[in-house]
């Protein structure tokens, strides 16, 4: 029998191999894990679906496979079995080789070219179509990534061809009819420079993560009026409390760090400023006010970054917190996270402390309408009650969407924020 790659959940069609577990000869048990997956930011395993002898992998690490495309061929281990599938194994290998070196869907992210999408808005990166449909296609300077098929697994049939040229002389003829001046502007079409030509190069594929990234952060710069508010926040009350209590989590296995009271603070600050807790309804015109509080904590990885999602923070005491921090965090830099452990976020705090650098300014992680950055602590003078004493002073920077927020509330979510950490209570931190 074909392993077929199963459907992995909403919005969740293709993926890169990142690992293979078997290979021809082994013997695999139902449910037993035969590769890794990457989608989105997560890794998921693939298990098998049936019992017996390997007798073909028909993918290899670095593969863009979809759904119901063959992984893997087994058998009971009669040899006559065998042959017959393994004569199958050559059709899905020229799509997979396509997809593997992909030039053409970075096209369709233009502007000029709407009808490089398929019906649903996705470019299709796995086309799966006969050979007298991929001749047609050639004959015809049609790119089949750009084609959604209509057929059982996504396969493209003649009347998917023939609908998708229609669409291209409706286009074309809206264009034409339109004035120019209500033309949307083109965006720039990317230039290939041999950069060779001065010098030695090495070269290196985006992964599937960083095009995520770059994807939501080009969102987020686009259509968010951003506004940066910057402050120094005195920890040093939290550093006394973290280094007296730092003992006491430590004989339970828990490591406790400044982020947990970041954690805390801005939680407790939220309930009193729910306006940064909330997310922009676009469609229906409405501010959408959250009664719970999920925040979510950017995760520095070798791949790129991650923000897993610590929910329901205001109710959880601080070792609770610490716990699922050190937890996450571990999970994150494994590529272990799930995908649903990185979604629900009502807002980010993202901590440059433990790197280095004093003020940035973080980019909103969308639908969210706000994101704390803190930078490293320093020791500095601070003049209080006619002294000069050295504080532990911490610079924070808080971006807000200026479309639901106005400066004046970002000002006093500020000043709540340093109360917050100033008059931290130790019956917080006591396990």
């Amino acid at each position: 029998m074909d392993v077929k790659l199963p459907k992995l959940g909403e919005g969740a069609d293709t993926g890169v191999v990142v690992g293979i577990f078997v290979k021809e000869g082994d013997t695999v048990a139902k449910d037993q894990a035969i590769l890794e997956l990457e989608n989105e930011k997560a890794v998921a395993s693939i298990p098998s679906t049936g019992a017996g002898v390997v007798e073909k992998v028909h993918v290899k690490v670095g593969d863009r496979i979809g759904v119901g495309q063959k992984l893997i061929t087994i058998a009971d281990g009669a040899a006559p079995a065998a042959a017959a599938p393994a004569v199958a194994v050559p059709a899905p290998k020229p799509a997979a080789k396509k997809v593997a070196a992909r030039p053409a869907p970075v096209a369709p992210e233009t502007d000029d070219q709407p009808v490089a999408e398929s019906a649903d808005g996705i470019v299709n990166e796995n086309p799966t179509a006969s050979p007298s449909i991929r001749k047609l296609a050639r004959e015809l300077g049609i790119d089949l990534h750009q084609i959604a098929g209509s057929e059982s697994g996504g396969r493209i049939v003649a009347a998917d061809v023939r609908n998708y040229i229609q669409r291209l002389i409706r286009s074309a003829a809206r264009s034409a009819a339109a004035p120019p001046a209500e033309a949307a502007p083109a965006k720039p079409v990317p230039v290939q420079v041999d950069f060779s030509q001065w010098g030695p190069i090495l070269k290196k594929p985006v992964t599937p993560l960083r095009k995520v990234i770059a994807r939501r952060m080009s969102e987020s710069w686009n259509s968010v009026a951003r506004v940066t508010q910057f402050d120094d926040i005195d920890f040093t009350r939290v550093g006394e409390l973290r280094k007296k209590f730092a003992p006491a989590y430590e004989s339970k296995g828990v490591k406790l760090t400044l982020t947990p009271f970041v954690l805390k603070a801005v939680a407790e600050t939220l309930k009193q400023h729910p306006i940064f807790n909330s997310s922009l309804d676009e469609v229906a015109g409405e501010i959408v006010l959250k009664e719970y509080i999920h925040l979510g904590i950017a995760v520095d990885t070798d791949q790129g970054l991650m923000v897993p999602v610590i929910r329901d923070v205001d109710k959880k005491s601080l070792c609770e917190l610490a716990k699922e921090l050190e937890s996450l965090a571990a999970k994150a830099r494994d590529r272990k996270i799930t995908a649903d452990e990185m979604k629900g976020g009502t807002f980010t705090i993202s901590n440059q402390g433990a790197i280095g650098g004093a003020h940035f300014t973080p980019i909103i992680n969308l639908p969210e309408v706000a994101i704390l950055g803190l930078g490293r602590g320093a020791l500095k003078p601070v003049v209080r009650d006619g002294k000069i004493e050295a504080r532990l002073l911490t610079p924070v920077a808080l971006s807000y969407d200026h479309r639901v927020i106005d400066g004046g509330s970002a000002a006093r979510f500020t000043v709540d924020l340093v109360k917050a950490f100033e008059n931290f209570g130790e019956e917080a931190v006591k396990i």
